[in-house]
């Protein structure tokens, strides 16, 4: 990218409406840096298609997409477009340990979450696009950990495969202390089907109930 051109944007979310907002925020932001949403995509196949044509500097990246998800969307990209792959940033609601780490080793740059100001997105896209990394302050520090050895990366990507993106979900609601009936009112499913998940959760990581799930889930940094 030029000197003085607008960083070329690509948004990628499967919510229309947050789309709407990420692309209002970054065109309501005056800079010195102009920000150039070329192209929107709801899922990964989308997201790779837009890619390809509109070849974006930079692609904001939701965690969790239809079709596989955010790291499935670098995989493709980097195997089709070798040395000449834009750069990612994650945007996304989650702040779990292992989406940051799972995220930063499929080749994003960067990593911040949804309550982050308009300016600040700006910000980071500027520097993403020039090459720098950028974290929301706390999960810098999962990334540091992670290269450290505090958190054991390939045990909890090992551990967390065994489960649906579902279960996830419920794991990380009850392990943060939820009831059932407040797990299903989160995400709008029933009561007896979170006792379902619940159940399947701690069979696949053999764990005998919630209080050893919470330890599970502390200790990995998942919560």
């Amino acid at each position: 990218m030029s000197t003085g051109e607008p960083v070329k944007v690509l948004v990628v979310d499967d919510h229309a409406m947050f789309r709407v907002g990420v692309k209002a925020e970054l065109q309501s932001v005056v800079g010195e840096v102009a920000v150039d949403v070329v192209a929107e995509a709801a899922d990964v196949d989308e997201a790779v298609a837009r890619i390809a044509e509109t070849r974006p500097d930079v692609v904001l990246l939701d965690v969790h997409l239809p079709g596989g998800g955010g790291v499935e969307v670098m995989r493709r990209v980097h195997a089709a477009m070798p040395g000449g792959a834009p750069r990612f940033l994650a945007l996304s609601v989650s702040d779990a340990a292992e989406d940051v780490i799972g995220t930063i080793r499929g080749g994003a740059r960067g990593y911040v979450t949804k309550t982050i100001t308009g300016p600040e997105l700006v910000a980071a896209i500027k520097r993403v696009s020039e090459g720098d990394a950028v974290f929301s302050p706390r999960l810098a520090g999962f990334v540091l950990d992670a290269f450290a050895g505090s958190i054991q990366v390939a045990a909890v990507d090992e551990d967390l495969d065994r489960l649906t993106e579902r279960e996830r979900e419920v794991m990380r609601l009850i392990a943060r202390g939820y009831a059932y009936k407040e797990v299903a009112k989160e995400l709008f499913i029933s009561t007896k089907t979170v006792e379902t998940h619940m159940s399947s959760v701690l069979r696949k990581l053999q764990l005998s109930s919630r209080h050893e799930l919470t330890k599970w889930a502390s200790d990995r940094r998942l919560l």
